[in-house]
């Protein structure tokens, strides 16, 4: 248990926390409030040989596979959605044999989570037979049910060294509130071994009680503030996702991988000390404005997706 009374630290201080060949849990999903400030800064500090966890992801995880850092990916879906399409750095880096594919489904990866949780060194599914998601993983095992005489597969627990989250709000001491679905994040954060956190704005406990506490404290092992963190993904309520930036990434992503350094990395990522001089480098203030936008009604949100 975490029960400092301040966890609220620097970005950089945040990320210190994750070390190379770690088995790391990335939070949010798809295009929704995923943790792209800190995976920037995971980036610039150089960490790799990651295992990534997860369910369905997106940019968080294309990011990371083309900036070298990772090593395996059990994550069970990462690509661009109807949008976009494949997942080009992902893609690249898997068929190079760069990053070792170990697929998984996302109610396997709850079932592992589930039986961290509870100290069990497994949890039964039927999902997975019959498929070759058996020969992906030879740790699963099957086994006979004493009581009913049926045949289950049985999963591993999951307990990943750290799990990088997005909350919305946080308090000092490192109560989190997420607005809308939480995804995997509530069961990344009682399964993993440390948990950090970027949020939106870091409030009184007061203020976050009413609001009410999706994560408590207790799980949580520090937080930083960094405002649009989820950028290019979305923060509902607070901003839409970047599809205008997301293309722009998309289309350097399927130039070379040398391409994407030169023309993504470089700008965004690398030349970039810290999310401020990010948020320069998109567009500033005016750009996030625009994506703030969005709750103005049905037509200005649809403007952002033209």
């Amino acid at each position: 248990m975490y029960t400092q009374a301040d966890k609220r630290c620097a970005l950089g201080d945040l990320i210190s926390h994750v070390q190379r060949g770690d088995c790391v849990a990335i939070g949010g999903g798809l295009s929704w409030r995923e943790p792209m400030a800190a995976l920037r800064e995971l980036i610039r500090q150089n960490i790799k040989a990651l295992k990534l966890v997860g369910s369905a992801h997106g940019i968080d995880i294309d990011l990371l596979c083309g900036a070298g850092v990772v090593a395996v990916s059990a994550e069970s879906y990462v690509g661009f959605e109807q949008d976009f399409g494949m997942a080009i750095n992902y893609r690249r880096a898997c068929e190079a044999g760069v990053v070792k594919v170990e697929d998984n489904c996302c109610y396997t990866l709850v079932q592992q989570l589930r039986a961290a949780i509870s100290g069990l060194p497994f949890m039964p599914i039927r999902s997975v037979q019959g498929t070759d998601f058996m020969q992906l993983h030879p740790e699963f095992k099957i086994m006979v049910c004493p009581f009913t005489g049926e045949q289950l597969v049985l999963v591993p627990a999951l307990k990943p060294d750290v799990a990088i989250l997005h909350a919305h709000y946080a308090d000092q001491h490192g109560n989190l509130h997420i607005e809308g679905p939480p995804v995997a994040d509530i069961l990344f954060a009682k399964a993993s071994e440390k948990v950090i956190v970027t949020v939106e704005e870091i409030i009184s406990h007061e203020v976050l009680a009413k609001k009410g506490v999706t994560i408590p404290y207790f799980y949580v092992t520090a937080i930083s503030e960094v405002p649009y963190g989820a950028h290019p993904t979305s923060c509902y309520p607070r901003y839409a996702y970047d599809r205008e930036h997301t293309a722009y990434y998309y289309q350097t992503a399927k130039h070379s991988a040398n391409g994407f350094r030169e023309d993504y990395l470089n700008p965004f990522v690398y030349d970039c000390k810290d999310n401020d001089a990010y948020i320069e480098a998109i567009g500033g203030k005016a750009r996030l404005a625009s994506l703030e936008q969005w709750s103005a009604g049905m037509e200005q949100w649809m403007k952002l997706y033209e």
